[in-house]
């Protein structure tokens, strides 16, 4: 039973996870990142943004280069407060795990860590709002995002028994590539976020062509991604010139390249070396994500980065991140599950 409940808290935390990583994705593109210049309130109320005149007239005084803007404001409280949420029900997680932590089939290691990490999430947000946007604390704070998510899934993964592991001992040998294809996404994740932070999404408004050229000569790649800029500017809409934002939409595409190539030879071993269905299946939703990511990327600059389409493309990058996820988990033995205790502790095997 307490497995059980220790699986369910996981699980509707990687839900909830998902949900937050999609309302950053959502506040950001609304241009709404610093509707609440302070933290953690807005012009200072915890509960609520300023709505009566007087409310607004103190905000104002108090935050005159940032007047109040209450829908703004209010895309941002609802980003915080459902973070919040997120946080109290991963402390949740661990302080179970804690307290179970004499059960042998209890994660321990990942539930304390994910506590750990929250906090540090916390710190970027507090950071992002008070450095205003600042590129690298912005990208790092969504970079924690997706790694929260995956730990989740993961933990969800090896305590729910979601999936069958695989009877065959060559899948195994399969596990090792699945961690390079992961690594690869992690960083086009990471120069997605760099792409938007730095507001790069539109510099290259045709496709396959970037600025009518299939190498742009003016991207400036020298500046594109210098990572540290000072403290004290306001990043919002960025401060990066035409060529070093195109320099940084055409690296993207080059990952997005370089991305497909590595699921498509995974894929490809995985059919050719693995005969069980499950994870031949997994492979399949793998490839199906990667071409969804693909179109949902080229409609956006096709289409100037309609709203629905660029948090979708968000929420594409995290489903494809879990799927390899899950596509790791279903290629162990199946004596995999008890390797030395080693997926117990929430420690991949």
């Amino acid at each position: 039973m307490g497995n059980r409940l220790f699986f369910r808290l996981c699980f509707t935390a990687s839900v909830l996870t998902l949900i937050v990583v999609l309302l950053g994705a959502w506040v950001r593109l609304e241009d709404a990142g610093l509707g609440c210049p302070d933290w953690p309130g807005c012009y200072g109320m915890l509960l609520g943004v300023p709505n009566t005149e007087a409310a607004v007239e103190a905000a104002n005084e108090a935050y005159p280069e940032r007047p109040v803007h209450a829908g703004k404001a209010w895309k941002e409280m609802v980003h915080r407060y459902v973070a919040g949420g997120l946080g109290l029900l991963v402390f949740t997680i661990a302080a179970t795990a804690v307290r179970r932590r004499r059960q042998p089939d209890q994660p321990l290691v990942l539930p304390v860590f994910l506590a750990g990490l929250i906090i540090a999430q916390a710190v970027l947000g507090m950071w992002t709002v008070t450095w205003q946007l600042k590129p690298l604390v912005v990208t790092l704070h969504l970079l924690g995002g997706m790694a929260t998510l995956a730990l989740l899934w993961w933990l969800s993964l090896r305590t729910g028994r979601l999936l069958p592991a695989a009877a065959e001992s060559t899948a195994r040998r399969m596990q090792p590539w699945v961690l390079v294809v992961v690594a690869v996404v992690a960083v086009q994740i990471a120069l997605g976020g760099w792409v938007s932070t730095n507001y790069a999404a539109l510099a290259c408004t045709d496709f396959p062509r970037c600025g009518g050229s299939l190498w742009p000569a003016d991207a400036d790649f020298a500046d594109a991604f210098v990572l540290w800029q000072g403290l004290g500017v306001d990043y919002e809409f960025g401060v990066l010139d035409h060529p070093a934002r195109v320099a940084v939409q055409f690296v993207h595409r080059l990952g997005a390249a370089v991305t497909a190539l590595a699921v498509i030879a995974l894929a490809v071993a995985v059919w050719s070396r693995v005969r069980s269905a499950v994870p031949r299946r997994a492979t399949a939703v793998v490839v199906a994500l990667l071409v969804a990511q693909w179109l949902l990327g080229i409609t956006n600059v096709l289409a100037s980065l309609p709203l629905p389409v660029a948090v979708a493309h968000n929420g594409g990058a995290a489903l494809l991140l879990l799927s390899l996820l899950t596509l790791y988990h279903t290629l162990r033995p199946h004596d995999s599950a008890r390797d030395g205790g080693r997926a117990e502790r929430g420690i991949p095997s």
